[in-house]
């Protein structure tokens, strides 16, 4: 079954999002956005979908409406967004709840969240992506999950309440991680040295990690209660006081955890 699908939302998933489907073989009708130079950039990618800068949509063609926007513009949008009779929302968020979109004008509402970490200008295949879907109506969840299936093998049924709990393991486990790579490369340069000395240690921790499991993968001077270099190594953050603070409680936290 091939759908035609519109989008809200010109961001790293709506970038990502509009040709994937496309190269699924569905049609995207519509792009919304709120910047036409944005809007432009994104159909730009597609064959013939048409740039929008208002919200109104009564006379689409489209039956799925995608709100791949911030968390914050999501309620907002959802109630302004003027929609034909018949139609779908969505929203792409795995924190917001369904009940958000209760208000809007859509005929039915769901949830089609993709768990991945989207940037532009990087390549990204949506096989290995699993899909999130939520809907209260059968027939909707239905629709949801052959159009998540056309893009990807994954696809989960997951109420909100639960959703919210897989959110904030993907933030420790993407962003979170992400953000002490940072810190490591900050380290790094602070003393000249080059950053491409740590990354086959990081490619090996990670997979490690997930092939032992992270309980078992743990290494490091915490979890064998090394509180020397502990010490040491908090000593040597000094000049970064909220850094070595960091430091100390994660460390502190993997000593509790073992």
């Amino acid at each position: 079954m091939k759908f035609k699908v519109a989008l809200l939302g010109t961001g790293n998933v709506a970038w990502h999002l509009a040709p994937a489907l496309e190269e699924a073989g569905h049609t995207v009708t519509e792009v919304y956005g709120r910047d036409l130079d944005k809007v432009q950039q994104v159909t730009n990618r597609l064959y013939t979908a048409e740039a929008k800068t208002d919200l109104d949509f009564s006379d689409s063609e489209a039956e799925i409406f995608i709100l791949a926007v911030s968390d914050q513009a999501i309620s907002e949008l959802a109630d302004e967004v003027i929609l034909p009779e018949g139609s779908i929302l969505v929203h792409t968020s795995g924190s917001v709840s369904l009940d958000i979109l209760g208000y809007s004008s859509a005929s039915y509402i769901g949830i089609f969240y993709p768990l991945q970490t989207f940037t532009k200008n990087r390549e990204l295949s949506f096989e290995d992506v699993p899909f999130l879907l939520e809907s209260e109506d059968a027939t909707t969840l239905q629709k949801l999950k052959k159009l998540a299936k056309s893009l990807s093998p994954h696809q989960y049924i997951v109420k909100s309440k639960d959703r919210m709990a897989l959110h904030v393991a993907a933030v420790f486990a993407s962003n979170f991680s992400n953000h002490m790579l940072r810190l490591a490369e900050e380290i790094m340069a602070r003393k000249g040295l080059d950053y491409e000395m740590l990354k086959p240690l990081i490619i090996e921790t990670i997979s490690k990690s997930l092939e032992l499991g992270a309980k078992k993968a743990q290494t490091g001077p915490a979890v064998r209660t090394d509180l020397n270099t502990l010490e040491t190594h908090y000593q040597f953050l000094n000049y970064n006081e909220q850094v070595a603070e960091i430091y100390r409680l994660i460390s502190q936290d993997i000593i509790d955890s073992y």
